[in-house]
């Protein structure tokens, strides 16, 4: 049997959907904004996530904050009952 070819994603429906609401907006900030806090700080950025250790991308504390590869920080389960806490950061 043949592999299925993976489906085509809807970016945007995806947006229209999820991307464009008021809260994902602020998150999207926030996180590109601790990234930024990250770089000014000096520590090299390209090509890592900047993970925030108890899932809040809004708390952007410095002690709320790691440097982690994309794999590690996208490796666990975001859901509401695990409590999105990373177990890497």
């Amino acid at each position: 049997m043949a592999p299925r070819a993976p489906a085509k994603r809807n970016y945007k429906k995806e947006y229209a959907n999820y991307h464009s609401k008021p809260a994902q907006k602020t998150n999207r900030a926030s996180r590109n904004a601790a990234r930024a806090t990250a770089k000014k700080a000096g520590a090299k950025v390209a090509g890592k996530d900047v993970a925030h250790r108890n899932g809040n991308p809004r708390d952007n504390r410095p002690k709320n904050l790691a440097l982690k590869t994309p794999a590690q920080n996208r490796s666990y389960a975001r859901t509401r009952k695990a409590g999105k806490r990373n177990p890497y950061a």
